[in-house]
């Protein structure tokens, strides 16, 4: 739950440039947050050299793979619906293979081979360079699997290509795992324990997207305020590190520091933060880097203590509150988004009460709110019984919601009557005659055209908004330009 999911990319296929020497068509389809999105890149680089192209044509396809997500039900219903899918040209093209990559296939494994007879491969997020070997056994008409979780592999030496990207921005992986076992999530089940990537090959990653045009680049991980390099390993095996390792070692803060230093002109963002991981000294580097942005994600999930508790959060509501007191200290106008889970085992009016009243004290720019669904495999699902009735957890989600749609408004207006840089996107959803872009507080920026291209950076001037997006008008070329 602590991904942010972009519904409108659900599902979506990938594409890239067409090598004339390979002769294997494949068909990949991601779901779930953008580390699965940016695995699916690791997956169609290995694969090119294999002899694949992409193709966004089922039919046609030798090999369909489905990126999937466990965190919420709905993304597997959907990914059943599409095997479902699958079968159906599978009996008219009985040679196509089917594999089931990601989150799924670690929590569901050989299931998928036995009850979803029409899979032939079955491969968790660690194993992706073993595919050339699974391929070539489902060749050779076997089922294949592997699911095994590492305790380093980080995909550092693979150069994934860019699918389906603008051209503008990317996101660059610096963590796999998680360490914080939140009662919620089966993240720490499905990507193993955490452990982070050589900074090198990251500062390397980030110079070849600049190289190539890239302007924007989003360091993503499932904790990345937890980001800790001391030659490799396990973070949870830090204590182990000699004397030289740890006084070498890059945590996260550094890391930052290290990105914007090597390209000062790039716009760094970073996903996802934890509460009682981050440090001030993350802030302070973001204030001292203009090409870092001004939004931080810190998603809280509840503002109750003893639903934290219950979450094993690891973090109070007093906690957080001080933590947002010093970004707004230190950066006074950064921009907060949140992710919120309403009626979660055992919450009562009170809690869910506290959970307003800190979105209230916040005023978060941006949210992501769910109500809470069990997923197997959890602690909560084994410990606490779901017990908050459905109606109540979508009457407490209408109100959270509610509550951040006028707070949205609320920090929006604040950008009204400001000139701010924004990078260019693509256009608007809206209107063929208007840019989108955004701000250095994530904010969606809506503006005329005229002469500007993608990938630009241009000052733009608001005069009004919605809740959620800027309208403006350009008044030049940023700096940065």
């Amino acid at each position: 739950m602590e991904k942010k999911i972009d519904e409108s990319v659900q599902g979506a296929t990938l594409t890239l440039e067409i090598n004339e020497k390979n002769t294997r068509k494949l068909y990949i389809e991601s779901y779930g947050c953008q580390m699965n999105f940016s695995d699916s890149e690791i997956v169609a680089s290995i694969l090119a050299k294999e002899g694949f192209n992409t193709t966004q044509e089922l039919s046609e396809a030798d090999l369909v793979l489905v990126n999937t997500c466990s965190i919420r039900e709905k993304a597997e219903l959907t990914v059943r619906k599409r095997l479902e899918k699958f079968n159906a040209v599978k009996k008219i093209n009985p040679n196509m293979k089917v594999g089931v990559l990601g989150c799924m296939a670690e929590r569901l494994k050989d299931k998928f081979l036995e009850e979803e007879k029409i899979v032939d491969m079955v491969v968790g997020p660690d194993a992706y360079k073993d595919l050339p070997n699974l391929i070539q056994e489902i060749d050779e008409g076997k089922n294949a699997v592997n699911v095994i979780l590492s305790k380093d592999e980080t995909y550092g030496d693979v150069a994934p290509v860019r699918l389906n990207s603008n051209g503008v921005t990317a996101f660059v992986s610096i963590t796999r795992g998680c360490d914080n076992m939140c009662t919620f999530c089966v993240v720490p089940f499905t990507r193993g324990r955490e452990r982070s990537r050589d900074p090198q090959s990251i500062l390397e990653e980030v110079n070849d997207l600049w190289d190539k045009g890239f302007k924007e680049i989003t360091l993503l991980g499932q904790n990345v305020d937890s980001y800790l390099w001391y030659g490799g390993g396990l973070k949870k095996d830090y204590d182990k590190a000699s004397e030289i390792q740890k006084a070498s070692a890059v945590d996260f803060a550094k890391l930052l520091e290290l990105t914007a230093l090597a390209q000062p002109k790039i716009r760094i963002r970073f996903s996802t933060s934890n509460p009682q991981d981050m440090t001030l000294d993350v802030i302070r580097v973001m204030a001292k880097f203009e090409n870092i942005c001004n939004y931080v994600h810190l998603p809280v999930q509840s503002g109750s203590n003893r639903i934290l508790k219950a979450m094993n959060r690891l973090h109070t509501r007093e906690e957080y509150f001080e933590l947002i007191d010093n970004i707004r200290e230190l950066i006074p106008d950064c921009a907060i988004s949140q992710d919120m889970i309403t009626g979660f085992p055992t919450e009562t009016e009170e809690d869910h009460k506290d959970t307003l009243s800190l979105m209230e004290y916040v005023k978060y720019d941006y949210g992501f709110m769910f109500a809470y669904s069990e997923r197997p495999g959890t602690l909560a699902a084994r410990k606490l019984e779901d017990d908050v009735p459905l109606e109540t957890k979508k009457r407490r989600l209408a109100e959270v919601i509610e509550v951040q749609r006028k707070s949205s408004l609320y920090r929006t207006q604040q950008h009204v009557g400001k000139v701010q840089e924004v990078l260019i996107e693509g256009p608007s959803k809206k209107s063929d005659a208007h840019w989108m872009g955004r701000n250095s507080q994530n904010t969606v920026v809506v503006f005329p055209k005229e002469n500007y291209k993608i990938g630009e950076f241009v000052n733009v001037k608001s005069y009004d908004c919605t809740s959620a997006t800027l309208i403006g008008e350009a008044v030049g070329y940023s700096k940065n330009n």
